[in-house]
């Protein structure tokens, strides 16, 4: 990871726009995901922006505790005043294993894409998970999409961090090289996808069907026991 920043993006709104926007994306994971029993559970956030995942899957399935990372240190100091009574525990660092070690369960989304260093990445992962644990980290920002050529010139634009140009073999290539079992879903292709019409990032409504439907990827990565 890099050093630490004030926010993501360039334009507030941005973020402020990401609970709303992901929110249906959030909880296709959990379905997807083994969260069937959390209750005894620990649950690491990477890149948890305003803290919105950790809230959702802690009111949909109770874990006992969770933590998300973030460089952006105002949005994780968004986190902490909106987590209520939740068992969650937001932090402003590069660093995972400041949010302990152990973790039975891992998630990102949309974030993954956006680490220079996978290899790091995988390492630090690997240091935070207990043995058999699982890291879902979810994206459709890679260089196999058709959409991506178009997508990172745009996305850094209003990015405080420069954008890098991994494809799917870069992420499963780091967890491997670490010795993760590695596997793929692309788990929106059997759900609902909301159409909002032409965009910004889609042309059409086909496009983001295609896009939601075929790139969007959960990666898996397990830990060996």
């Amino acid at each position: 990871m890099t050093a630490l920043i004030e926010t993501w993006a360039t334009r507030p709104e941005e973020e402020d726009a990401m609970p709303a926007e992901h929110g249906w994306i959030w909880r296709a994971m959990i379905r997807a995901a083994d969260t069937a029993d959390l209750a005894d559970k620990r649950v690491l956030d990477v890149g948890c922006n305003q803290g919105g995942f950790l809230r959702l899957l802690y009111d949909t399935q109770p874990f006992a505790a969770g933590v998300g990372v973030d460089l952006a240190a105002q949005a994780v100091a968004r986190a902490e005043r909106q987590k209520g009574d939740r068992p969650l525990r937001y932090l402003a660092t590069p660093h995972l294993a400041d949010a302990g070690e152990g973790f039975d369960l891992a998630f990102s989304h949309e974030v993954i894409y956006l680490i220079e260093d996978l290899a790091d990445h995988a390492a630090q992962i690997a240091e935070v998970l207990r043995p058999g644990a699982s890291y879902y980290a979810v994206t459709c920002c890679h260089r196999d999409s058709p959409l991506w050529a178009d997508w990172r010139p745009r996305i850094q634009g209003i990015s405080n961090i420069t954008v890098p140009n991994h494809g799917v073999a870069d992420i499963a290539d780091a967890f491997r090289g670490v010795g993760f079992e590695v596997a793929v879903s692309r788990f929106l292709a059997d759900g609902f996808i909301p159409l909002t019409g032409p965009s910004d990032y889609f042309p059409s409504d086909l496009d983001r069907i295609e896009l939601y439907a075929r790139w969007k990827l959960m990666f898996r990565c397990t830990r060996p026991g």
